[in-house]
């Protein structure tokens, strides 16, 4: 395969790499870095997790690596989906692009009930998230970020970038309380790495399962805490250099790792991971109240409703950038990729803003808004993390670049087979919204004349559509629910 490196353009006027890394870190520490104290002790003791985070943080590893590579080499390719298509045609960015579009506003609805839970800590009418108050506050939040990034993008990134700042800060100072009133033996008493018992107590009394069932359930949980890291190759086309999208992607991991990781396990050295498994979410507030009586918990529910704005509002640039660029490339009609007079696609914000309208109504029906929603977002954009994967697999491979080839193939295997391992419905689920957008995607093929499938492609879009019928049969029936 040969080369097609391009030389890299300066935008003096674009996100400089602090910017970058803000999206990165802001985009990635929303409700997921606050709420996984207490999801992770739901589902696993603190030594299953710390192998899960190594297999998570390896493959994650390699995914910011063949993004830096694919930033580094390909710096002519605009949007994480244009990968998905210079390796495997239209369709296959297509796929990638409304993926990514599906999973950064399902996103928002995460967010939406997390953040009003979080409210909930100062006023419990408020828990668990998804009552008809929670969503008429949450719609008024929603349409008020829109209208801010409808105001302009790049001005919405330097907030952004202050926004990480704060909610880093915050974070910093629970994990120093959790480091100094750590207690070693706490930890231990059910880490079943130095009891030879240890592990079939802790399932019977937990239910938890085996060892390999804790690491698998962790699997999603920390895959959604990684959703955003994507952020700076989604918005290189507004960078200063291009390059810098890839120096900021594996920047913003580095530190991500180091926070998730305190975030996750520290807390496991204060009070049993049992005890905290059975707080409210998000647990890590009610944490810091015990570690801090009378402040702690207030201080990090301001937090958390700050950093969850933060991510909210990259989630909303990011879904509106990747249908804008897929309207560039002919993936869908022009109309997505018109800009306002603030520079920003006013069509494609209102499109994600009408859609998470709606989205977020049905959670009033749904037992727990938070986990299906972060569940949802998380397999959708699965599925553009592994095209980008495999694209920098095929092409580090075909330009004799091995080190970064198998950077692909291992993180390419790695999201395939944890999708896999936490069931199948929620990719079927997933299917169910790629049907309209297949529609749209048919429309914008046809307004540039260009040919909506080849054989192939035909092949792969019925079996998109047989799955997503098939689920809200199945969703129909009550085989599978929200």
């Amino acid at each position: 395969m040969a080369s097609k490196e391009t030389t890299e353009k300066v935008n003096p006027n674009g996100i400089g790499l602090f910017g970058l890394i803000g999206i990165v870190v802001s985009s990635c520490i929303g409700s997921g870095a606050f709420a996984l104290t207490g999801q992770i002790a739901g589902v696993s003791a603190p030594g299953p997790a710390l192998i899960a985070w190594l297999i998570v943080g390896v493959a994650f590893l390699c995914l910011a690596l063949s993004l830096k590579n694919l930033a580094d080499r390909r710096p002519d390719l605009d949007g994480i989906f244009s990968y998905a298509t210079a390796g495997f045609g239209p369709f296959a960015g297509f796929v990638s692009g409304w993926g990514y579009w599906l999973s950064a506003w399902l996103g928002n609805v995460a967010f939406a009930t997390i953040m009003m839970s979080t409210i909930g800590y100062f006023y419990a009418p408020f828990l668990p998230g998804n009552t008809v108050a929670c969503i008429v506050i949450a719609s008024l939040v929603m349409w008020g970020i829109t209208i801010l990034v409808m105001n302009g993008v790049e001005s919405a990134s330097f907030i952004n970038a202050i926004v990480m700042v704060a909610k880093v800060a915050a974070i910093a100072l629970f994990l120093l309380f959790c480091l100094i009133s750590f207690n070693a033996g706490i930890l231990t008493e059910t880490f079943w790495g130095n009891v030879a018992t240890n592990v079939a107590q802790m399932a019977e009394e937990a239910d938890l399962g085996s060892v390999s069932d804790q690491i698998i359930n962790c699997l999603m949980i920390m895959m959604w805490c990684f959703i955003g890291i994507e952020g700076a190759s989604v918005v290189s086309a507004r960078a200063k250099k291009k390059s810098q999208a890839g120096e900021a992607t594996v920047i913003g991991l580095v530190a991500l790792l180091v926070i998730y990781i305190g975030m996750s396990i520290l807390p496991f050295g204060v009070l049993p991971f049992t005890e905290v498994a059975q707080m409210d979410y998000p647990a890590s507030v009610y944490v810091f109240n015990t570690i801090a009586p009378g402040w702690g918990g207030a201080f990090l529910s301001i937090a958390m409703i700050i950093s969850v704005a933060g991510s909210w509002l990259s989630f909303t640039i990011l879904p509106a950038e990747t249908t804008q660029l897929m309207a560039d490339h002919k993936l869908i009609p022009a109309k997505w990729g018109e800009l306002n007079k603030k520079g920003a696609p006013g069509f494609s914000l209102l499109i994600v803003g009408v859609c998470t309208q709606v989205f977020m109504a049905t959670l009033i029906f749904t037992e727990d808004a938070y986990n299906f929603a972060f569940s949802m977002c998380t397999v959708a954009i699965v599925i553009t993390w592994a095209l980008a994967s495999a694209y920098n697999m095929v092409y580090s491979f075909g330009n004799g670049q091995v080190g970064e080839g198998i950077a692909g193939l291992i993180a390419t295997v790695f999201l395939v087979i944890a999708t896999l391992l936490n069931g199948w419905s929620y990719l079927m689920l997933t299917c169910v919204g790629y049907i309209p957008g297949i529609f749209v995607y048919i429309a914008g093929r046809k307004e540039h004349h260009e040919k909506p499938f080849t054989g192939p492609e035909m092949a792969c879009m019925a079996v998109i559509c047989a799955a997503g019928v098939i689920a809200l049969v199945l969703l129909a029936m009550g085989i599978i629910s929200f």
